[in-house]
């Protein structure tokens, strides 16, 4: 497969982990009325931008991720202020643009100084035009415009913090719980392409190892060793052939429907016994109830080893170079899809298994860590202040930032030094 189909894969794979994710954000705020101003994959200077209904959907540079802006999660960027002049367009009675530049070029608006102004309970604009004072009732979906920039504004019951613990939780638990689903699915694809094993076969011969001379073949099902079933077991296979350096050993193999009888040696090779053959499954396709359950071994199986690893990570010992960023998931990514479809379906399921248990860490920017925010408020009775929630994942954000340039630059010289 040429490097161009492989890179092709890669960035699918990882547009349709991220999208998802963020979709799982993007529905459940919507469905809590909750304004969401942007839909982005990626971080980083805008690529690509178009605005749809109340939602702009951008491309950016940086594709390390995504994030839903919602209304009212930060401060707002555009303000206006008593004293502050405008122009206001009027339909139908209602205020539904507020020009804040270029006031005096702009037609069919009212012009004048604000006297006061709310945009989030009461919804009006109380204007001082010329020696008249003018009360306008605002439209719930109006927008704000200067530099050319529309920014909609948001109505107190249309932002984030407005809605109730369950239903934020809900908006915020929903990006994991898209990966989950996702990888449970590609893990149930993983089964219906590639069967169930029913035995070990050889897959590619070493030139000169003692399996060559032994007369075995690519494609030769292993059914004894030693007088020893071997089934689907490749552990006990790999047992048995450590065990018995430089001392024959009796295989039975099956080639073409015929059983055949040879003769294998081990040797030591690297400080390694070996026979020099690597090691297939022979699959037979799955039925429906065995392809569902399949699926679910394989994704607890994966989520027990994954777990394993982050506890590795904060009370076991590890070097720099058992982290692995951007750079290392992409290499890894590249291996997989040159092994074929079903190779590259089971990494693409790890990987979005693995991206929904990340964000539910309780690590500050992530996902989990929110949900612990909102925790503690539905414990307490109230939120915690947003100014210090907000200082908290910005900091957990810029730790997150340099950890990853950190592991980046060590991909970049383990790449370097081979």
């Amino acid at each position: 497969m040429s490097y161009v189909q492989n890179g092709l894969q890669i960035v699918l794979m990882f547009f349709v982990l991220v999208t998802l994710h963020e979709w799982g954000h993007f529905y459940f705020a919507k469905r809590a009325g909750i304004l969401v101003r942007e839909f982005a994959i990626g971080f980083g200077p805008k690529l690509f931008s178009y605005r749809k209904g109340e939602t702009r959907y951008t491309l950016r540079l940086l594709p390390i991720g995504g994030f839903v802006r919602m209304a009212g999660e930060d401060p707002e960027i555009v303000q206006i202020n008593p004293g502050q002049t405008i122009a206001c367009k009027v339909v139908n009675g209602k205020v539904t643009e507020l020009y804040l530049d270029k006031v005096d070029y702009r037609v069919d608006a009212v012009l004048g100084v604000v006297e006061h102004i709310d945009l989030e309970k009461e919804l009006y604009v109380h204007l001082q035009v010329e020696d008249e004072q003018i009360r306008f009732p605002i439209h719930p979906q109006a927008m704000m415009v200067t530099g050319g920039k529309e920014h909609q504004i948001a109505p107190l019951d249309r932002q984030f913090g407005s809605k109730t613990v369950g239903q934020r939780a809900l908006a915020i638990f929903a990006g994991p719980v898209m990966n989950f689903l996702l990888a449970f699915v590609l893990f149930l694809v993983f089964m219906i392409v590639n069967g169930v094993p029913e035995a070990v076969k050889l897959g590619k011969i070493e030139s000169g190892s003692p399996a060559e001379k032994a007369g075995l073949q690519a494609g030769d099902i292993i059914r004894e060793v030693n007088h020893e079933a071997i089934g689907t077991d490749r552990v006990k296979l790999t047992e048995l052939i450590k065990g018995s350096q430089d001392k024959p050993m009796n295989w039975i193999i099956e080639r073409g429907g015929e059983q055949l009888q040879k003769e294998v040696t081990p040797k030591e090779k690297d400080g390694a016994t070996l026979v020099g053959i690597g090691l297939e499954w022979d699959n037979r396709g799955v039925k429906a109830g065995e392809a569902v359950t399949g699926a679910w071994d394989n994704m607890t199986f994966a989520t027990k080893q994954i777990l394993l690893g982050f506890k590795t990570l904060v009370f076991g010992q590890f070097k720099m170079d058992d982290l692995g960023g951007p750079i290392r998931i992409v290499e890894e990514s590249g291996k997989y899809a040159e092994a074929g479809p079903a190779p590259m379906i089971f990494w693409s399921a790890l990987l979005s298994l693995y991206l929904g248990i990340f964000n539910l860490l309780p690590i500050p920017a992530l996902d989990g860590s929110r949900l612990v925010f909102l925790g503690i408020e539905a414990v307490r009775g109230r939120p915690i202040d947003p100014n210090r929630e907000s200082m908290v994942h910005f900091i957990g954000f810029a730790m997150l930032m340099l950890l990853m340039i950190a592991v980046t630059y060590n991909d970049i010289l383990r790449l370097m030094k081979g």
